[in-house]
């Protein structure tokens, strides 16, 4: 009996998945980027139910917004989605796009300066822009910037997956025993990593995002702490034209306690998608309502409510 991430239908989604790839790389850049947005437009996201999640996920925190608006917004992300897969799978082309953009932000004097005197930094983002890109202008500058990820479920995906990650330098750590041992000797050494924080943590401390309980990891916040990293939210804006980005770095987060950091950056992350909602992938199941609202009364009963 095939293993969970190894069934047949896992190794024939990879077949196609990797033959589309293919010819997507035989285009020139700009061409291969607008069809794969395209593709997750059109046909990805309403076959795979992702387009009716973000429809979704945008009624639940913007009840007020008109339908006609939810779908343009979802359109744009799905768009937004497909040119950050084919992106990320042309790393070279990429990179070399990466030279042009130029880092930004309260955040960046900062960073310099603890990169000069050898401490580690912390780089927290979600998936929003591309997460991606503001890797590759920092390490295409000369930082070590390692990304803490979470493997596909299909491992034969998966298996190129890391590959997109590793290929914009820093390494690629997965988020369990032995990758979190290895991003903490990276960190330690000096180096940078990168983490996300807008995936759902089943059983983890819930917090306010965008005005709903999100079960959330506070690893981001309890490494900086505990390395004496700097912690500084980090993001990639899309810009119009459609193949390049804004690096904006945000003033470090203020070290305190693993809850009220890990509040902030959430809070960091709700204020720019809801000042640019296309850039944000709403298509995640990032809530999990039913999860959430049991999580937050398991929290509350042992005397640790979220913090608002």
């Amino acid at each position: 009996m095939a293993t969970p991430g190894r069934r047949l239908s896992d190794w024939i989604v990879d077949r196609l998945w990797r033959g589309l790839i293919w010819l997507a790389l035989r285009l020139p850049h700009r061409a291969r980027v607008t069809a794969m947005g395209w593709v997750f437009r059109t046909i990805v996201g309403p076959l795979s139910g992702r387009t009716a999640q973000a429809r979704a996920n945008l009624a639940m925190v913007f009840p007020d917004m008109p339908a006609a608006e939810r779908a343009r917004i979802t359109r744009a992300v799905l768009d937004n989605v497909g040119r950050v897969v084919m992106e990320n799978y042309a790393t070279a082309d990429q990179m070399a796009r990466a030279q042009g953009w130029l880092p930004e932000g309260p955040g960046w004097q900062a960073a310099e300066a603890a990169r000069a005197e050898g401490r580690p930094i912390l780089f927290v983002s979600g998936h929003y822009g591309n997460y991606q890109a503001g890797r590759a202008t920092l390490n295409g500058r000369g930082y070590r910037m390692g990304g803490l990820y979470r493997p596909l479920n299909n491992d034969y995906l998966n298996a190129h997956y890391i590959a997109t990650i590793e290929d914009i330098g820093g390494g690629a750590f997965t988020r369990d025993r032995r990758g979190l041992a290895g991003f903490v000797k990276h960190l330690r050494s000096g180096a940078q990593g990168a983490i996300l924080i807008d995936q759902y943590l089943y059983d983890g401390p819930v917090f306010d995002f965008l005005g709903h309980p999100a079960p959330t990891s506070t690893a981001a916040a309890e490494m900086a702490l505990k390395y004496k990293a700097l912690l500084i939210p980090i993001y990639s804006t899309r810009l119009p034209g459609g193949l390049d980005f804004r690096i904006e770095l945000e003033p470090p987060i203020r070290h305190s306690d693993p809850y009220t950091m890990t509040a902030a950056l959430n809070e960091s992350l709700a204020a720019r998608v809801r000042a640019a909602p296309e850039q944000w992938f709403w298509l995640h199941d990032r809530w999990k309502p039913e999860r959430a609202e049991k999580a937050a009364r398991r929290a509350s009963e042992a005397g640790h409510p979220p913090p608002s």
